[in-house]
């Protein structure tokens, strides 16, 4: 029987990847029952039934309407004090943002980059290659935010599960470019410029990984 003064298992990133895949496998597993119970007027119950969810009538029935949220339902009296101090002092915080990270902001431009293409394409938008270079790199760039939103030493190993699931994104994207390069006819200039953010996204992920695990292993040994 585990001690209950046993410090809790601080988890890797091979322990947040399981935990990924299963949020995913489930993901799946409700996208599958909404669309196949989309029409029925019973489909939440349903749902929440094949999905091993209290339904509706356990719970109770509640309208969200009548919930209403304000801003001091987030924010206590301290943090209201610790503000007005900052702004009294002239050094208001500005809280660190993903999308302040470099690699973040390349991704970013990556998916702009290729909707104003797309625009001028017309219909070569919808080919299978196109698609798949463009949900990818979108994907890619989303696992980048959900990974740079928390820089929380404890949660390193999520973290890293999340570049992985980027890395995983944004080399499926480099593996359609030549097939969508092909079909949009792009110049030899766009093709360049297309390999070279999808190689620059891709190359910061495998060192922004490599720097995360070397911080692992400097904290915690493994």
């Amino acid at each position: 029987m585990p001690d209950k003064n046993e410090p809790e298992k601080m988890w890797d990133e091979y322990d947040w990847e399981r935990f990924l895949q299963q949020q995913d496998r489930k993901t799946e597993r409700y996208m599958e029952l909404l669309e196949q119970y989309i029409d029925d007027p019973d489909r939440d119950q349903i749902i929440a039934r094949e999905m091993g969810w209290p339904t509706p009538v356990e719970t109770g029935d509640f309208d969200m309407e009548e919930v209403a949220f304000g801003p001091s339902d987030f924010q206590d009296g301290d943090d209201e004090e610790e503000d007005d101090d900052d702004e009294e002092n002239g050094d208001a915080a500005i809280p660190e943002s993903f999308e302040l990270h470099p690699l973040y902001q390349a991704s970013f431009a990556l998916t702009v980059w290729i909707d104003q293409i797309f625009d001028e394409l017309g219909e070569v938008q919808n080919h299978p290659a196109s698609v798949k270079l463009a949900t990818n790199a979108a994907v890619a760039s989303a696992k980048l935010a959900a990974a740079l939103s928390d820089d929380d030493v404890e949660e390193i190993g999520m973290t890293i599960a999340y570049l992985k699931r980027a890395l995983k994104a944004i080399t499926a994207a480099l593996d359609a470019s030549p097939a969508f390069s092909d079909e949009a006819a792009l110049s030899s200039h766009r093709r360049r410029q297309l390999h070279s953010r999808l190689f620059q996204v891709r190359d910061g992920i495998i060192e922004l990984m490599g720097d995360y695990r070397c911080e692992w292993r400097k904290r915690f040994g493994a």
